[in-house]
């Protein structure tokens, strides 16, 4: 038992607080909570449901985002630590499990910065028609997004975080325009540009269409990121606050953007282009798109703080890793005057830039760039979705090794919390798996789509198994030895 105990503790615990400054306040962490989680372009893809797209994102609601929140908020307050499923799960399960977690929650971020990266574009394409055509070009702009995003991220946190707030507020104000257009679109043609609300058929779930469960899942992960920045929060009360606002803001804004989007566009014709929500604007204010660009611009600057609130929150799981000694020690340091892990940072720009390189460059055609990008979108979820089953299954092992701090925080019933790890897990576990059944693009075979795949979601997680692997080695090695003495 008490190796067991001493298994779980960590190096992080100790030393990160001293490290780093407490700054963050619940609004900040609401931010950084609706930065992470709500991407209003998935309101565009969306609308190829037609109206079960509402049931879609209240199944993903009930059975993903609402658990994910109760569980989130029960195992922050117990481990209000820098690094949040790292922890978690190592106190859960162990050195490596918690490793495991931890960079399969690292990992993704990498891919969705250039994601990020890759909607700014998209959205200048629509405020500029025929810009940005060349691959190499949209690359440029995409390793620009990235180095400006490390750039700022390795400022003092408090002048990155302010940053980002004053983009979210725009953001959401922008996302409220996407609605009201559906609304003035309704009132002044008299009629729903998307037809067929009262045929039940519409909106219910048919055994084809389970891909957008998955990809409602990826349109809702990240709830546990602002607690990779643990010990920078003032006050633990913003756990609760955080996940509770941001999650009613998430839920709303999908609900809205998508109902103004599918008023003002007919659904039947939609392919799912990313900027469907700002010719919905466009057509629901009188055809102005100079009005349509303007919330273009809006969402590019949202875009771009995105990426920087990826960089610096996402950068505290490699930090921790540094400290551990799972990664090189170098990323476990932060800069003295700024007080944030800029090696870090700049480590996972780097890797996000070699992805850019690789994706768009002269040498690569249209077509294989499109199905890398997507590839590795779909990644994305499949990895990341493997880190929540893992937050998941804590909660059921945490409350046995803690049972007085479980229940000194608890914030529901341990039957609720069971219940929201069971129904976590399995939505996690679906939304994985119908990423692999279905191609997300006919760029792919279906054959070709799982297996590719497959392929990179193996590669991934057999490097969490090696780099695990070569720190325990390098571990045992610098282990000192028991010196022998003489027989008296």
């Amino acid at each position: 038992m008490a190796s067991q105990t001493d298994d779980r503790l960590m190096i992080s615990e100790r030393i990160a607080p001293g490290m780093l400054p407490r700054v963050l306040n619940s609004f900040d962490m609401t931010i950084i909570f609706v930065a992470i989680v709500l991407f209003i372009v998935n309101a565009s893809a969306i609308q190829q449901a037609h109206q079960a797209a509402y049931t879609y994102w209240i199944l993903g609601f009930l059975a993903f985002l609402i658990p994910g929140a109760l569980v989130t908020a029960q195992l922050g307050q117990m481990f209000p630590q820098e690094g949040s499923l790292y922890v978690w799960t190592q106190k859960a399960f162990g050195p490596f499990w918690g490793f495991f977690a931890g960079f399969c929650a690292w990992w993704p971020g990498i891919l969705v910065m250039v994601a990020t990266g890759d909607a700014v574009v998209t959205i200048w394409q629509f405020v500029d028609k025929g810009g940005l055509a060349k691959a190499w070009q949209q690359g440029l702009v995409i390793l620009a997004v990235l180095w400006f995003s490390a750039f700022v991220a390795t400022l003092r946190l408090r002048m990155s975080q302010t940053y980002a707030n004053w983009a979210v507020v725009f953001y959401g104000a922008g996302i409220f325009v996407i609605g009201l257009a559906g609304i003035l679109y309704l009132v002044g043609s008299g009629h729903s540009a998307t037809g067929g609300w009262g045929t039940a058929s519409n909106w219910s779930i048919h055994s084809g269409q389970w891909t957008w469960f998955g990809f409602v899942i990826l349109a809702l992960l990240g709830i546990e990121v602002p607690l990779n920045m643990g010990v920078e929060i003032v006050n633990m009360r913003s756990i609760k606050k955080y996940l509770f606002w941001g999650s009613i803001v998430v839920m709303f804004a999908y609900l809205w953007a998508t109902l103004g989007t599918m008023l003002a566009l007919p659904a039947a014709k939609s392919v799912g282009a990313t900027t469907d929500i700002l010719s919905a604007v466009q057509r629901g204010f009188w055809g102005s798109h100079a009005f349509a660009i303007i919330i273009g611009l809006v969402l590019i600057w949202f875009f771009v703080a995105n990426t920087i609130v990826y960089n610096y929150s996402f950068s505290r799981l490699l930090f921790v890793s540094g400290l551990e000694q799972r990664m090189p020690a170098q990323l476990g340091r932060v800069n003295e005057k700024t007080k944030v892990p800029v090696y870090a940072i700049l480590t996972q720009t780097v890797l996000s830039s070699l992805f850019v390189i690789a994706i768009f460059n002269p040498w690569v055609s249209g077509n294989n760039n499109q199905r890398a990008y997507w590839l590795f979108q779909a990644a994305v979820t499949v990895i990341w979705c493997i880190s929540m089953v893992l937050l998941f299954a804590d909660i059921f092992l945490v409350r046995r090794a803690f049972p007085a701090k479980f229940e000194e925080v608890r914030v529901a019933h341990p039957y609720v919390l069971y219940a929201s790890g069971v129904i976590g897990i399995l939505a996690s576990a679906f939304g994985a798996y119908v990423t692999f059944r279905s191609q997300w693009t006919t760029l792919f075979t279906v054959g070709h789509w799982r297996l590719w795949l497959a392929v990179l979601c193996g590669v991934s997680i057999a490097a969490a198994v090696l780099i695990y692997a070569i720190s325990e080695y390098v571990h045992r090695r610098e282990a000192p030895r028991p010196t022998l003495t003489p027989a008296g």
